[in-house]
Protein backbone atom coordinates (compact mmCIF):
# COMPACT_ATOMS: atom_id res chain seq x y z
CA UNK A 1 0.00 0.00 0.00
CA UNK A 2 3.02 2.29 -0.17
CA UNK A 3 1.87 3.75 -3.49
CA UNK A 4 -1.04 5.67 -1.97
CA UNK A 5 -0.89 8.31 0.72
CA UNK A 6 -1.53 6.76 4.10
CA UNK A 7 -3.18 9.99 5.24
CA UNK A 8 -5.54 9.96 2.25
CA UNK A 9 -6.56 6.37 2.97
CA UNK A 10 -7.07 7.24 6.63
CA UNK A 11 -9.33 10.15 5.66
CA UNK A 12 -11.35 7.86 3.37
CA UNK A 13 -12.06 5.61 6.34
CA UNK A 14 -13.72 8.48 8.20
CA UNK A 15 -17.36 9.54 7.61
CA UNK A 16 -18.20 12.70 5.63
CA UNK A 17 -14.91 13.01 3.76
CA UNK A 18 -16.17 14.36 0.43
CA UNK A 19 -12.97 16.32 -0.20
CA UNK A 20 -10.78 13.25 0.36
CA UNK A 21 -13.03 11.16 -1.89
CA UNK A 22 -12.87 13.86 -4.55
CA UNK A 23 -9.07 13.81 -4.37
CA UNK A 24 -9.03 10.01 -4.54
CA UNK A 25 -11.36 9.96 -7.56
CA UNK A 26 -9.29 12.63 -9.33
CA UNK A 27 -6.16 10.54 -8.83
CA UNK A 28 -7.43 7.02 -9.41
CA UNK A 29 -10.50 7.08 -11.70
CA UNK A 30 -8.37 7.51 -14.85
CA UNK A 31 -6.13 4.66 -13.75
CA UNK A 32 -9.09 2.34 -13.11
CA UNK A 33 -10.53 3.35 -16.50
CA UNK A 34 -7.18 2.56 -18.17
CA UNK A 35 -7.07 -0.87 -16.55
CA UNK A 36 -10.63 -1.51 -17.75
CA UNK A 37 -9.67 -0.68 -21.33
CA UNK A 38 -6.63 -2.94 -20.97
CA UNK A 39 -9.00 -5.74 -19.93
CA UNK A 40 -10.85 -5.38 -23.23
CA UNK A 41 -13.80 -3.29 -22.09
CA UNK A 42 -15.37 -0.62 -24.26
CA UNK A 43 -15.10 2.98 -23.12
CA UNK A 44 -18.68 2.86 -21.88
CA UNK A 45 -18.10 -0.35 -19.94
CA UNK A 46 -14.80 0.99 -18.57
CA UNK A 47 -16.63 4.09 -17.29
CA UNK A 48 -19.20 1.81 -15.63
CA UNK A 49 -16.32 -0.24 -14.23
CA UNK A 50 -14.89 2.87 -12.56
CA UNK A 51 -18.21 3.42 -10.80
CA UNK A 52 -18.44 -0.22 -9.70
CA UNK A 53 -14.89 -0.21 -8.33
CA UNK A 54 -15.51 3.04 -6.45
CA UNK A 55 -18.67 1.55 -4.92
CA UNK A 56 -16.64 -1.44 -3.74
CA UNK A 57 -14.09 0.91 -2.21
CA UNK A 58 -16.76 2.87 -0.34
CA UNK A 59 -17.73 -0.39 1.35
CA UNK A 60 -14.27 -1.94 1.81
CA UNK A 61 -12.04 1.02 2.68
CA UNK A 62 -13.46 1.63 6.17
CA UNK A 63 -12.21 -1.86 7.14
CA UNK A 64 -9.05 -1.77 5.02
CA UNK A 65 -5.89 -2.18 7.08
CA UNK A 66 -2.53 -0.89 5.94
CA UNK A 67 0.02 -3.63 5.30
CA UNK A 68 3.44 -2.07 4.66
CA UNK A 69 4.42 -5.13 2.62
CA UNK A 70 1.53 -4.73 0.18
CA UNK A 71 0.80 -2.05 -2.40
CA UNK A 72 -2.58 -0.36 -2.37
CA UNK A 73 -2.36 -0.01 -6.13
CA UNK A 74 -2.02 -3.81 -6.46
CA UNK A 75 -5.10 -4.34 -4.31
CA UNK A 76 -7.00 -1.73 -6.35
CA UNK A 77 -5.92 -3.38 -9.59
CA UNK A 78 -7.07 -6.80 -8.34
CA UNK A 79 -10.51 -5.38 -7.56
CA UNK A 80 -10.59 -3.70 -10.97
CA UNK A 81 -9.58 -6.85 -12.89
CA UNK A 82 -12.13 -8.94 -10.99
CA UNK A 83 -14.87 -6.43 -11.78
CA UNK A 84 -13.77 -6.39 -15.45
CA UNK A 85 -14.04 -10.19 -15.52
CA UNK A 86 -17.57 -9.85 -14.14
CA UNK A 87 -18.40 -7.46 -17.00
CA UNK A 88 -17.16 -10.03 -19.48
CA UNK A 89 -19.12 -12.83 -17.79
CA UNK A 90 -22.33 -10.79 -17.82
CA UNK A 91 -21.84 -9.95 -21.48
CA UNK A 92 -21.12 -13.57 -22.29
CA UNK A 93 -24.29 -14.73 -20.55
CA UNK A 94 -26.27 -12.00 -22.30
CA UNK A 95 -24.85 -12.99 -25.71
CA UNK A 96 -25.50 -16.66 -25.06
CA UNK A 97 -29.03 -15.89 -24.04
CA UNK A 98 -29.64 -13.59 -27.01
CA UNK A 99 -28.03 -15.74 -29.68
CA UNK A 100 -28.42 -19.18 -28.16
CA UNK A 101 -24.73 -19.87 -28.83
CA UNK A 102 -21.76 -20.03 -26.55
CA UNK A 103 -19.59 -16.90 -26.81
CA UNK A 104 -15.88 -17.33 -27.26
CA UNK A 105 -14.57 -14.10 -25.85
CA UNK A 106 -12.22 -14.54 -22.90
CA UNK A 107 -10.78 -12.01 -20.51
CA UNK A 108 -7.21 -11.06 -21.16
CA UNK A 109 -4.84 -12.36 -18.52
CA UNK A 110 -2.07 -9.86 -19.15
CA UNK A 111 0.78 -9.58 -16.71
CA UNK A 112 -0.40 -7.09 -14.07
CA UNK A 113 3.02 -5.46 -13.83
CA UNK A 114 3.12 -4.81 -17.57
CA UNK A 115 -0.23 -3.07 -17.91
CA UNK A 116 0.78 0.21 -16.43
CA UNK A 117 4.53 0.49 -16.30
CA UNK A 118 6.00 2.13 -13.22
CA UNK A 119 7.44 5.04 -15.22
CA UNK A 120 4.06 5.68 -16.84
CA UNK A 121 2.38 5.50 -13.45
CA UNK A 122 4.82 8.00 -11.94
CA UNK A 123 4.43 10.41 -14.85
CA UNK A 124 0.66 10.08 -14.73
CA UNK A 125 0.47 10.58 -10.97
CA UNK A 126 2.79 13.58 -10.90
CA UNK A 127 0.83 15.17 -13.75
CA UNK A 128 -2.48 14.60 -11.94
CA UNK A 129 -1.15 16.01 -8.67
CA UNK A 130 0.32 19.04 -10.46
CA UNK A 131 -3.08 19.81 -11.98
CA UNK A 132 -4.78 19.43 -8.62
CA UNK A 133 -2.44 21.72 -6.70
CA UNK A 134 -1.86 24.37 -9.39
CA UNK A 135 -5.04 26.17 -8.31
CA UNK A 136 -3.54 26.67 -4.84
CA UNK A 137 -0.92 29.11 -6.20
CA UNK A 138 -0.92 32.47 -7.88
CA UNK A 139 -0.15 32.11 -11.60
CA UNK A 140 3.14 34.00 -11.29
CA UNK A 141 4.26 31.70 -8.45
CA UNK A 142 3.43 28.60 -10.50
CA UNK A 143 5.18 29.95 -13.62
CA UNK A 144 8.24 31.02 -11.66
CA UNK A 145 8.68 27.56 -10.19
CA UNK A 146 8.26 25.60 -13.41
CA UNK A 147 10.29 27.97 -15.57
CA UNK A 148 13.11 27.72 -13.06
CA UNK A 149 12.82 23.93 -12.66
CA UNK A 150 11.89 22.63 -16.12
CA UNK A 151 13.65 25.15 -18.33
CA UNK A 152 16.87 25.02 -16.28
CA UNK A 153 17.02 28.81 -16.11
CA UNK A 154 18.50 30.79 -13.28
CA UNK A 155 16.27 32.44 -10.72
CA UNK A 156 17.51 35.83 -11.90
CA UNK A 157 16.54 35.11 -15.53
CA UNK A 158 13.07 33.89 -14.59
CA UNK A 159 12.57 36.75 -12.14
CA UNK A 160 13.51 39.33 -14.77
CA UNK A 161 11.09 37.76 -17.27
CA UNK A 162 8.22 37.68 -14.76
CA UNK A 163 8.97 41.01 -13.09
CA UNK A 164 9.81 39.55 -9.68
CA UNK A 165 13.01 39.19 -7.69
CA UNK A 166 15.33 36.19 -7.99
CA UNK A 167 14.59 35.47 -4.34
CA UNK A 168 10.84 35.43 -5.08
CA UNK A 169 11.54 32.81 -7.78
CA UNK A 170 13.47 30.65 -5.31
CA UNK A 171 10.68 31.01 -2.71
CA UNK A 172 8.07 30.09 -5.36
CA UNK A 173 10.07 27.02 -6.33
CA UNK A 174 10.40 25.98 -2.70
CA UNK A 175 6.70 26.45 -1.93
CA UNK A 176 5.42 24.64 -5.03
CA UNK A 177 7.85 21.72 -4.76
CA UNK A 178 7.16 21.37 -1.02
CA UNK A 179 3.42 21.20 -1.74
CA UNK A 180 4.02 18.69 -4.54
CA UNK A 181 6.10 16.51 -2.19
CA UNK A 182 3.34 16.70 0.44
CA UNK A 183 0.71 15.49 -2.02
CA UNK A 184 2.98 12.75 -3.37
CA UNK A 185 4.08 11.53 0.06
CA UNK A 186 3.38 7.83 0.08
CA UNK A 187 2.03 7.82 -3.47
CA UNK A 188 5.29 6.88 -5.13
CA UNK A 189 7.27 3.78 -4.19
Amino acid sequence: MTTTSISLLWKLKQPNQEVAWGRFVDLYAPLIFHWGIQQGLTSTDAADLVQEVLMVLVVKLPDFEHDPNQRFRGWLRTITVNKAKNFHRRKKVRREYESGQQATQQVSSDDPAGLFEEAQYRKYLIGRVKKLIEVEFEPVTWKACWKHVTEDRTAAEVGQELGISANAVRVAKSRVLRRLREELAGLLD
